[in-house]
């Protein structure tokens, strides 16, 4: 369990580094603090991605449990989207935002620890990393980027989705796994040094973004992060635990299905919306809160499970 607490602790102190700095004036607004997002959506994340799924063993990249967790992420976002339609009304991306919020989780720098420290087994969180990168992720920004009308432009949004950088590491990656392939240790080491920088600056970037502004602020963001926010902490992992059972898994699978489903939400969502310009309130205030929930929940789960 200290494990997981460091986890957390890291987030936290590298999320203040980043709003010390933008205090201090070293981060600057708007341009300059979205540098952070673009080198991390562009270079680090994808290093990062790819070294971690093409030293995977690729036994792990197909099992129940991530089947079970990927159910429950499409259910999650598709009753986002439902609510959304009845009560917000919002414009494509910008559900698209909320939905992806209520859904994607942290499956690195908390997936990791969690898995090996609340789980018992750490080869869980791989799988889940390759289906949320390869699978999930290019209806996230084919979504936000649908700004448009249109048979072309729905084309044009589906091709950025599936070229997303860490969607092609994602790939990659497992075809190498897959493959059984090693990467020479020249040409893999400054991919893992890259990778390496990636969480600091997304984590820095999100920190300096709250400097300035209040979380659940009034505005029409306010309700959609609540509701992201219950989703992504109970009805993910309810959704989760009901498939799981009638998918037959029991014992430390189950368990592991519904752990990494109340994981909190990851800050690539935000990485992809700061990257993009649409529904950064949402992402921001959704990965914030449910990172500093995301523990008590998981608590509950342990003692329920």
């Amino acid at each position: 369990m200290l494990d997981v607490l460091t986890g957390f602790a890291v987030i936290f102190a590298v999320v203040g580094v980043g709003y010390v700095l933008a205090h201090r004036g070293v981060i600057g607004e708007g341009e300059q603090r979205l540098q952070f997002n673009r080198v991390a959506f562009w270079a680090t994340t994808p290093s990062l991605i790819f070294s971690l799924v093409a030293t995977s063993e690729t036994s792990t990249l197909f099992s129940p449990v991530n089947a079970v967790v990927f159910a429950a992420s499409l259910t999650t976002m598709a009753l986002f989207w439902a609510i959304s339609a009845a009560a917000f009304r919002q414009d494509v991306p910008t559900t698209m935002a909320g939905a992806a919020a209520s859904s994607y989780f942290n499956s690195v720098n908390m997936g990791l620890p969690i898995a090996t420290y609340v789980i018992g087994d750490a080869t869980y969180v791989v799988p889940a990393l390759v289906m949320q990168m390869a699978v999930i992720s290019p209806f996230i920004i084919a979504g936000l980027n649908a700004g448009g009308a249109g048979k072309h432009h729905v084309r044009e949004a589906i091709l950025r989705g599936l070229s997303a950088p860490m969607v092609l590491a994602a790939i990659a990656g497992t075809i190498v796994a897959v493959s059984g392939w090693t990467i020479p240790e020249p040409v893999m080491a400054p991919i893992k040094y890259l990778g390496a920088a990636s969480l600091p600056l997304i984590l820095m970037s999100f920190g300096a973004s709250i400097k300035g502004t209040r979380v659940l602020r009034e505005g029409p963001d306010r309700v959609p992060t609540l509701t992201a926010t219950a989703l992504k902490l109970t009805a993910m992992p309810a959704f989760a635990f009901g498939i799981g059972s009638l998918a037959g898994l029991e014992g430390n699978q189950l368990y592991a299905a519904v752990i990494l489903a109340a994981l909190p939400t990851a800050q690539n969502v935000y990485n992809y919306t700061a990257n993009y310009r649409v529904g950064e309130i949402v992402a921001r205030d959704t990965v914030f809160l449910t990172t500093f929930l995301a523990l008590p929940a998981m608590l509950v789960i342990a003692a329920v499970l």
